[in-house]
């Protein structure tokens, strides 16, 4: 069985990757990825390097040539590639839109050309905006807050209209916020570990109170690996643990847990177009999938927090580069006199 992967060198995309070598031996994986400021090579163990049903393509989902070449001879596409930062869309859009939907749309026009058995589309919460009712169900109403989100839902209803249309076997998994080892330390759980590694304040938007229902990433790549075994085709299955926690809570507990004072907490102005909950019902996720959260929260923290004391070196770099230095300093900015306004 041929697998294309895009975006598998970004942080969920490796874990499926790293998931499915070590559980389908009879599966040959391909990955195409940009390696945008998030895709990274260090990502992948040596075992995957050695791995001889493992085939790393560095390219963009929009160049269509090179697409069209790779779907032909994919049997099943797992699509994690896009932007994915609410921050970097809110600062500019332009290439959450050119990936996230157009890159979309190419895809498919290739599973269309040569069919394949199954197109996983990984969607996200995002796509909800906030919670209207709870826990929220694949029915919820799509209410997108920011350009990250309405892109995402573009590409997630694109692919259900290839479904329709052409009847393409076509599987879009919605999972709800996600968090584990290797995920890029701009991102919430990460940079506040790492900033409280190194004793820098942890940023809070607002008054911290917003929540998500918070996945291991470990459990998430499980359920997409489900999603190959089923024929759900048309179908929105949500992946998250029916439980929220708050962003206020969760930087209380990782400075608990690294023994850092609480004065670390930094309110800053909140977040344009910031959601204020978001808890799913997995129900229909353990009626298809036959699949299930096990690993609870605060040991999932425990153990991301455990991989990057013992990580420096793979995180170091990236919050010591410079494209890293510029974007925290103007977006942290933008909040702080936000926050300096509102004061």
């Amino acid at each position: 069985m041929n697998l294309l992967i895009t975006g598998g060198a970004g942080f969920v995309g490796s874990h499926f990757v790293k998931y499915i070598l070590k559980n389908r031996k009879d599966f040959k994986v391909t990955v195409i990825d940009a390696l945008t400021y998030c895709g990274n090579l260090d990502n992948f163990t040596e075992d995957v390097w050695d791995n001889e049903n493992f085939t790393f393509v560095k390219g963009n989902i929009l160049d269509k040539e090179l697409v069209f070449e790779l779907v032909k001879k994919a049997d099943i596409i797992v699509h994690f590639a896009a932007y994915t930062h609410v921050d970097r869309s809110i600062d500019l859009s332009d290439p959450f839109i050119d990936t996230d939907f157009k890159g979309t749309q190419v895809l498919l026009e290739a599973a269309r050309h040569y069919p394949v058995k199954k197109f996983i589309h990984i969607s996200t919460s995002e796509v909800y905006g906030s919670a209207q009712y709870v826990p929220m169900d694949e029915n919820h109403p799509l209410c997108p807050q920011s350009p990250y989100a309405a892109a995402k839902a573009g590409g997630d209803r694109l692919c259900y209209s290839y479904y329709i249309t052409y009847r393409l076997p076509v599987i879009i998994i919605r999972p709800f916020n996600i968090f584990g080892p290797n995920q890029y330390p701009e991102k919430m759980i990460p940079l506040f570990i790492t900033n409280a590694i190194d004793n820098k304040t942890l940023p809070i938007y607002g008054t911290g109170e917003n929540t998500r229902d918070w996945t291991y990433v470990e459990d998430t790549v499980r359920a997409i690996d489900r999603a190959i075994d089923v024929d759900a085709f048309g179908e929105v299955i949500n992946i998250g643990t029916g439980k929220d926690y708050s962003v206020k809570f969760i930087a209380e507990k990782i400075l608990e847990i690294l023994g850092k004072p609480k004065e670390l907490m930094e309110f800053v102005g909140d977040r344009p177009g910031h959601v204020k909950r978001l808890i799913t019902s997995y129900k229909k996720a353990k009626e298809i999938l036959g699949w299930e959260p096990e690993i609870d929260f605060l040991d999932g923290l425990k153990r991301t927090i455990k991989w990057y004391c013992e990580n420096e070196w793979w995180w170091r770099k990236l919050k010591e580069s410079p494209e890293f230095i510029e974007w925290e300093k103007r977006w942290y900015s933008k909040l702080r006199e936000l926050k300096g306004c509102k004061s």
